[in-house]
Formats: structure tokens, sequence, C-alpha cells
């Protein structure tokens, strides 16, 4: 059991764990911002192409003596959830996207400065044709003597 809880010590003391755990705290506190959005503003824009509010329509399948007893389809709240769900998958669309290419930027101005050209090991001897070290000055195989 001791060793579980090191374990679980271990895993929970990550960088990674934590880094998660704040994205999904910012992610919450975002998506509230976002439902406010889709309910406060864009449900109330929508309403005047139609009569009402996105959120107030409904469908009613059987009237009930009270309003508790009513069965009724709120299509518009879904209609509404289906709009929070498109605006968020954008804006992380467009953040994974401006991530990507600040990565891909980096990368290849870090590749730029690490990048020289590698001195090959071997070079071919111009006289025997031979595979030989590159910074050999005689030939080992026809003695020759090469030029740098």
């Amino acid at each position: 059991m001791k060793k579980f809880f090191e374990e679980f010590k271990e895993f929970i003391s990550r960088g990674n764990v934590l880094d998660m755990a704040v994205g999904v705290i910012i992610g919450a506190a975002f998506k509230s911002i976002v439902d406010s959005l889709v309910a406060d503003i864009i449900s109330p824009l929508l309403g005047l192409f139609g009569s009402h509010n996105l959120d107030a329509m409904k469908l009613v399948i059987k009237q009930g003596a009270t309003e508790d007893a009513t069965v009724c389809l709120n299509y518009g709240n879904f209609l509404s959830s289906i709009i929070n769900f498109v605006i968020m998958a954008l804006i992380l669309f467009c953040i994974v996207k401006a991530f990507n290419n600040f990565h891909e930027r980096m990368n290849a101005l870090q590749g730029k400065k690490d990048e020289e050209p590698a001195k090959p090991a071997t070079k071919i001897c111009p006289y025997c044709k031979s595979e030989i070290a590159a910074d050999a000055t005689r030939c080992p195989h026809c003695t020759s003597q090469l030029t740098q």
C-alpha cells in the first residue's frame, strides 16, 4: 500500500498533471464566458429574426393541466448548446493553430542556428578512388600524397 501512495505522489507531483488541472479550471471558466455570450448576446440577436428568444423555443407535445405535467421538447436550448460547441471548437482551433505556428517558427529558428554543414568523415582518394579518412594526408592504399 505504501508503494501505491508513493507512486500516486509521484504521479500527482508531475508538471503535466498540474498543467492539465490548470487547463481544466481555465476551460471551465472559459465555458461560462461562452455560455453567457450565446445566452445573452447571440440568442437575443437571433431572436430578432424570429418572434422570440432562442432559449424560449420549444415544441409542446402534450399539454397538461399544470406546467409540470406538460411535455415539451426544448429544442432552443439544444440549438444554444450546438452554438456553444461550435464557438468553443472554433476558439480552440484558433488557439491550437497559433500555438503550432509558434512552435514551427521557433523550431525553424532553432534549426537554422544549430544547423551547420557537417564535415564528412571520409573522402575519396583522387588517385585510386578508395574511401579514406577525411583528415588523411596520404592515401593508405596507394600511398599518394594528398592535398587538403
